[in-house]
């Protein structure tokens, strides 16, 4: 009996001294590293040409190989669908960007055409998003305020509207008469229309180079801290917003745009304020278009397996609505606002005014993240689900190229669109092919048939705005099943959407993107710990207060931290396990001290301790005091500690240290790589890791095991 003990004890003992050899790695040389870099990009071949040209425009790739006659026909009607869609969308959102319809119809024609030539996705369609128009618009209102013009909506005056009872001349909004020249080297008159377009591509020109150098530098990363549900609540406050700016067209009230913090709240104050002028034709027209648009959103959900082709709602709606418009004279005689000339053929282009740069350079950042953030997400999601991948700093390449080209022809920013991209996934769409065939219908449209929408009621465009945002708006939905899955999730959604509300557009997704890094450091700042039990008869261990059934190992602490140790967590990593274990190293050493000073003095004043030991007997300091403690060995679970900085590795010495001082032993189990080698650069284990061996273990077990066995062979069985 007596043997098979010992033999017990010897497997254990050799089971707890498994090794695991290290890989040798050989050192990475700095020059030599960089010259092979350098040999391997910068040396010229005809074959690298070949694939730097396909890479950059990879439809150089693709359209050689295109199958003519299987892709053909869902290409040209996903095409066709998709410019259908964009034609009352364009009109719509230059309402929502406060810039005339010519501009989103340029934006959809080179959106259309770039990414065509230089896109990876296959099936998303990249042109005007309406919450891109919300930012772009807020900074062209702010800059004609800046430069003293009012912030009205472009207006058709209606004649009838002297005589009218509920029109007074401060609710008119008239032609700015006033000019200012734009500072540079031409000297040009501009009045207020020629001022936003300015302005709007100023800013598309500086989104563009913000999205260029971030291909160039490859930081596309930068996108990944907008975790979704921070851009599910981005959109929702967005969508809240651009709801509020177009209340006033759907009941036929002029009211100026509100600006700055609050400028949400102030808006329905105003509404309700100003709401016995409501317009009953915008508001009956309101009250037609606003279900019909609504029903047919529903019922192509409900039916898109057995429809193969979306019902175009929209366009039909704007056409039926125009030509009731138009012969009816809802402008003249209803004092009904319309949509007004729209330009047809193309205007020179021209280059970004340089002295407006400055000045639109900050809020350009958001929107070039926001943009690109939103074209990466969904081209993956598409893109894994026809089972290609995408290069997503081409993605990013493409984008920026959009912006920068179209910022010389009057338009403004681009990104890929939800609603578009979906047309072309239901309708057959196999590659962008589709939109070649969208812009050639836009290009037809700005040449000839703009005009046709002059009489199209503002009230019916704010009715296809705020359709279009459902998605958005029906995300309150989701929010209790995200409250169960992650509380921390929902906070991030709640604050980010309401200070998009409540501040500002731009300063609300800083505020979230704040917010949700916040959580991030709090979480890691304030992580969970525990004191690990073990399975009878296995070599499972786990969190005593989270599992039944498991016991705790006889005189040995088992605490595990489930965060990287880093300078912001150091405190908590000292107070919790002090806390978790029961003993306070500092504390005791500090009580040893006090007995050693207290005993000198006995010493001094010729007193005898415990009425045996005289004055000229030697004090031993340790048998005076106790040894209380109920359990000899702490074992730090690392498994979960991803890192460790300088700050990191003098704690986990300290803790060494402290606890060896009073008799206690500390090992570390499950250490990865990376903190292994923290330690060991920090001379944890001692110099040359010379005490690596008897102080860190591959498992929690093999530490248990090393423990047990120690203690045993140093014949104390109990503390």
């Amino acid at each position: 009996m007596e043997n098979e003990e010992q033999m017990t004890k010897m497997e254990l003992h050799l089971e707890s001294q498994i090794r695991i050899e290290r890989t040798v790695k050989d050192e990475v040389k700095m020059k030599k590293t960089i010259e092979k870099k350098l040999r391997e990009n910068c040396s010229c071949s005809l074959e690298k040409f070949k694939n730097l040209i396909t890479g950059f425009f990879p439809v150089l790739h693709w359209l050689p190989r295109y199958k003519f006659k299987e892709w053909i026909l869902g290409d040209t009607i996903s095409g066709l669908l998709v410019a259908v869609v964009i034609v009352p969308q364009a009109i719509a959102y230059a309402l929502l960007a406060g810039l005339e319809t010519s501009s989103s119809l340029y934006a959809s024609f080179f959106s259309c055409i770039i990414y065509f030539l230089m896109g990876t996705s296959r099936h998303i369609s990249v042109g005007i998003f309406s919450l891109i128009c919300l930012l772009v618009g807020q900074v062209v209102d702010r800059e004609l305020l800046l430069a003293g013009y009012e912030v009205e909506d472009f207006t058709v005056l209606p004649s009838a509207m002297n005589n009218a009872n509920n029109w007074t001349s401060s609710n008119v909004t008239t032609t700015m008469i006033m000019n200012i020249t734009l500072p540079g080297s031409l000297n040009i008159e501009c009045d207020r229309k020629c001022y936003a377009i300015s302005v709007s591509a100023a800013l598309t020109f500086m989104c563009g180079v913000y999205q260029l150098l971030m291909a160039i530098f490859h930081l596309g990363f930068v996108s990944k801290y907008l975790s979704e549900p921070l851009l599910d609540g981005f959109a929702t406050g967005a969508s809240i917003t651009i709801v509020t700016m177009q209340v006033k067209y759907l009941i036929g009230v002029k009211l100026p745009r509100s600006h700055g913090p609050g400028s949400v709240v102030v808006t329905w104050i105003n509404i309700f304020k100003n709401i016995h002028k409501t317009n009953l034709c915008d508001l009956i027209t309101t009250a037609i278009c606003m279900p019909l648009l609504i029903v047919s959103k529903e019922l192509g959900e409900r039916y898109k397996d057995k429809c193969k082709f979306p019902f175009p709602m929209e366009l039909t709606i704007v056409v039926i609505a125009t030509i009731i418009s138009h012969f009816v004279n809802l402008n003249e005689i209803y004092g009904s606002s319309i949509t007004g000339p729209i330009p047809t053929g193309f205007l020179p282009p021209t280059a970004p005014s340089l002295n407006i740069l400055p000045r639109v350079a900050i809020d350009a950042i958001t929107l070039a993240i926001i943009s690109f953030a939103f074209t990466i997400s969904l081209s993956e999601l598409f893109a894994k689900k026809h089972g290609y991948t995408i290069q997503a700093n081409q993605e990013t390449y493409a984008l920026g190229f959009c912006n920068v080209i179209q910022s010389f022809f009057h338009s403004y920013a681009s990104s890929a669109t939800l609603v578009k991209t979906l047309v072309k996934d239901s309708s057959g769409c196999q590659t962008q092919l589709s939109s070649l065939v969208s812009a050639v219908l836009v290009l037809m449209l700005l040449l000839f048939l703009a005009p046709v929408f002059y009489s199209l009621q503002k009230c019916v465009l704010a009715s296809i705005i705020i359709v279009s945002l459902r998605g958005a708006l029906m995300k309150f939905r989701d929010l209790p099943a995200l409250w169960r899955i992650s509380k921390i999730d929902t906070m991030v959604w709640w604050v980010t959407m309401l200070s998009v509300c409540l501040i500002s557009t731009e300063l609300g997704l800083f505020t979230g993107v704040t917010f949700s890094l916040l959580c991030v450091i709090v979480r890691t700042q304030v992580p969970r710990t525990a004191l690990l039990g073990r399975k009878q008869d296995s070599t499972l261990y786990e969190d005593q207060a989270e599992y039944n059934n498991l016991s705790s190992i006889p005189q040995i602490k088992i605490f595990r931290f489930e965060a990287a140790l880093y300078y912001c967590n150091k405190d908590y990593f000292m107070e919790s396990l002090m806390r978790k274990v029961g003993l306070n190293p500092a504390l005791e050493i500090a009580k040893q001290k006090k007995a050693e000073n207290k005993q000198k003095g006995k010493k001094k004043s010729g007193e005898t301790f415990n009425g045996k030991i005289n004055q000229e007997q030697p004090v031993i300091i340790k048998e005076l005091i106790p040894k209380i403690y109920n359990f000899h060995t702490i074992i730090l679970d690392c498994s979960t500690i991803q890192f460790l900085d300088s700050v990191g590795i003098n704690t986990m010495k300290t803790v060494l240290k402290d606890y060896n001082d009073i008799g206690i032993t500390v090992l570390l189990a499950n250490c990865n790589p990376s903190v292994l080698d923290s330690l060991s650069r920090g001379e944890y284990f001692g110099e040359n890791c010379k005490e690596m061996d008897n102080l860190f273990f591959h498992s929690v077990h093999a530490a248990v095991q090393y423990a047990e066995v120690k203690w045993s062979e140093s014949g104390n069985s109990s503390l």
